[in-house]
């Protein structure tokens, strides 16, 4: 055991043994397939939250999804002069998989987003707080567009408006722009109640977000 480490906790370890002699048996095939590479149809980004489960989320196996999490579903904007995993993940997943679909993922009651609108909370966690820049824009237009926005609202508009920032964001990136512009990718953006298992999907022609049935 390295210094410092601890043993996993028993729901850990509880909950391999289950993989290892329930899921795995019952998948076997599946997993085998996955062996030796992986053709993942979209690349689904989103928060890191611990209550946000994509594959759960969009009734999916391993292998169908590619899945990269980030505090508060960000995307970074390129940079050739920055080594940001994000980026390279993204890269990857178009380059190199050959994804179709790009999905940007917000959720409600997200924490970076309640940061976000109470600053004070990032004065201990420096690293989120640069981080989190990447939504100022969201942050400016809902004090532009929605100044008399109170209450829970706020929460809900701001990480709407973070969605729709982050997917500008993608199109900084070479691959997603010249996969886009060749009409080989298309990028949705998605608002997730977890209270109520809805989803709501950003209409461009719109500028709104309808809920998906």
């Amino acid at each position: 055991m390295l210094s410092g480490s601890v043993a996993p906790d028993n729901y850990l370890r509880e909950g391999v043994r289950r993989f290892r002699n329930e899921v795995f048996p019952a998948k076997r095939e599946l997993f085998e397939s996955l062996a030796e590479k992986q053709i993942p149809k979209a690349l689904f980004l989103t928060c890191g939250d611990s209550r946000i489960d994509p594959c759960a989320l969009t009734s999916t196996e391993p292998g169908e999804i590619f899945v990269e999490r980030t505090p508060g579903n960000i995307v970074p904007l390129y940079s050739d002069d920055a080594a940001v995993g994000v980026s390279a993940s993204i890269e990857y997943a178009i380059a190199v998989l050959g994804v179709h679909d790009i999905v940007v993922c917000g959720h409600s009651a997200c924490g970076a987003m309640k940061a976000l609108l109470h600053p004070a909370e990032l004065e201990l966690v420096p690293a989120t707080a640069r981080w989190l820049r990447y939504a100022d824009a969201a942050v400016r237009q809902m004090g532009e567009r929605f100044p008399n926005l109170q209450g829970p609202g706020r929460l809900k508009c701001l990480s709407k408006l973070n969605v729709i920032e982050q997917i500008g964001h993608l199109h900084t990136h070479p691959a997603v722009e010249s996969r886009w512009r060749e009409g080989c990718l298309a990028i949705h953006g998605w608002y997730y109640e977890i209270h109520s298992g809805t989803i709501e999907v950003y209409d461009q022609e719109s500028s709104e977000f309808r809920e998906w049935n």
